[in-house]
């Protein structure tokens, strides 16, 4: 497993990242399992949110009872959290209020006293980045928080924020996959007049902006097609990509998980894959993609067989 140090801090961070959004209904031996599964893989970053298993903080709570983990337990995962969406509605709340309230009540859930990282879900339209400055102060001087990142931001978003707040902002975690780039395409197809690919969305170049900037990508939803759609792979909707996957696998002699994920990995910058599987082999085999360097040729055909134009 390939891993980076996170930009302003001293995490060191796999580039496959275990994410527990399904684990509602598992019992505990399940999800320890899957937990030392990914563990085994290289894997000691697990992602959640306040909002994960219908309840508030339903998910969170599950995986601290499940795996009762030791202070040296504790101390060799990072723990990532997120805040600011609202179900009852839903709306979205980046207030001073709200903050603190969704971190005490992840602390608790999770049975830690400290969250790694702690990223604004959604953007809030009616975001005042004076009152999550604020949150995060008083978060990051109580030893609560140890750093802070953004979920699905567009880079004006994230200098909007960045008036007030002094922190890094470590992560920025976005959907993208192979069939959903257009965070990548776009910048491919620029200036393509005509082009429904190239119009800029957004505020365009997000990549270009966290790289320049240092701020990680991370990758939700990597093998889904769109919008929780269904996954690309072996979908009968994209032959000519999953012929390319297939025949990519069998030259790397992994299983096609591990071709999407270093399909992701690949794109240059501290860039991580968020897994949403709760079966232990899949974990398994996604990871594997980090081990791999897919080539210049190999990763811009699959762009093509995703139905992208690549000038």
């Amino acid at each position: 497993m390939k891993r980076f140090t996170l930009a302003g801090t001293d995490i060191e961070a796999p580039e496959v990242v275990l994410g527990l959004m399904r684990i509602a209904d598992k019992s505990d031996d399940e999800i320890r399992e899957l937990v030392r599964t990914a563990r085994d893989a290289g894997i000691d970053f697990v992602d959640h949110a306040d909002i994960y298993g219908g309840e508030v903080h339903t998910c969170e709570r599950r995986f601290a009872e499940a795996m009762a983990l030791t202070p040296s337990q504790r101390d060799g995962l990072t723990i990532q959290t997120k805040a600011g969406i609202v179900t009852d509605g839903p709306y979205f709340d980046f207030s001073y209020e709200h903050l603190m309230e969704t971190v005490e009540g992840s602390l608790r859930a999770l049975g830690t006293d400290r969250i790694d990282i702690l990223l604004l879900h959604r953007p809030d339209a009616l975001v005042e980045p004076e009152e999550v400055a604020r949150a995060f102060d008083e978060l990051e001087a109580a030893g609560k928080v140890r750093h802070f990142g953004v979920s699905n931001h567009t880079p004006r978003q994230i200098d909007l924020l960045r008036t007030s707040v002094r922190q890094p902002l470590v992560a920025n975690q976005v959907q993208l996959s192979i069939t959903h780039s257009p965070l990548v395409a776009q910048g491919v197809a620029g200036n393509m007049q005509g082009l429904d690919q190239s119009i800029v969305r957004d505020g365009g170049g997000l990549l270009d902006y966290c790289r320049l900037n240092e701020i990680a990508i991370q990758a939700w939803s990597p093998f889904q097609a769109g919008f929780f759609d269904g996954v690309f792979l072996d979908a009968d909707r994209y032959p000519e990509l999953n012929a390319v996957i297939d025949r990519l696998a069998a030259q790397y002699d992994v299983e096609p998980l591990a071709i999407a994920t270093a399909w992701i990995t690949r794109i240059p910058g501290r860039t991580q894959v968020v897994l949403g599987t709760t079966t232990p082999s899949r974990v398994t085999a996604a990871a594997a993609g980090s081990d791999l360097t897919l080539t210049r040729p190999e990763w811009y055909e699959l762009l093509r067989a995703a139905g992208y134009v690549v000038p």
